[in-house]
């Protein structure tokens, strides 16, 4: 009869499978197990009635005790994985870590809506300051405008007096002066 490994016994020898695959090997070795008792049972059929009543007894007594055992390792696994699970340095870690990351996602939107505040502000100002200096500009544009209209005009009166200076002058030395 061979030695029932545990499932933390076949972790510990095969450390790159996985649960399952290490249910499989578990199961494998039960399979031929049981292919070793139908040659112990066929032994038994050829036994007497009355050896084959208490070898029935007997046989179903080791049965349950094996499986009693065998629930018992699994709750114990089970009871392993879970306070390893939860307890473990690197449950640990990761909780804290993921703690830390709470915190500063928390922090970092803080900052960013009073950040997006300020820039909304910083926009608010912005356009009313450029509502501001477009009416100012419409406004310098108009008396441009009205400038550059009243420059053309004293251009002219310049030239129509420049005309009657110039008339003048060329009259006053036809005459003599």
């Amino acid at each position: 009869m061979t030695i029932k490994k545990t499932i933390h016994e076949l972790a510990k020898e095969f450390p790159n499978k996985t649960y399952v695959e290490l249910e499989k090997y578990r199961e494998e070795d039960r399979q031929q197990e049981a292919g070793v008792c139908i040659i112990g049972e066929a032994k038994k059929d050829r036994e007497s009635e009355k050896d084959r009543t208490s070898s029935d007894k007997n046989k179903y007594y080791w049965m349950w005790r094996e499986e009693k055992k065998k629930r018992q390792e699994a709750e114990g696994e089970v009871t392993i994985v879970k306070g390893i699970g939860e307890n473990s340095p690197e449950m640990k870690s990761a909780k804290s870590e993921v703690k830390a990351l709470k915190q500063q996602l928390c922090t970092d939107r803080n900052e960013f809506e009073t950040h997006l505040e300020e820039a909304k502000r910083t926009i608010k100002n912005l356009e009313a300051r450029l509502v501001e200096l477009l009416e100012v500009d419409e406004a310098h544009q108009k008396l441009n405008g009205k400038l550059q209209e009243r420059l053309t005009e004293v251009e002219g009166d310049n030239k129509k007096l420049a005309d009657q200076i110039e008339d003048k002058i060329h009259q006053l030395r036809k005459s003599g002066m």
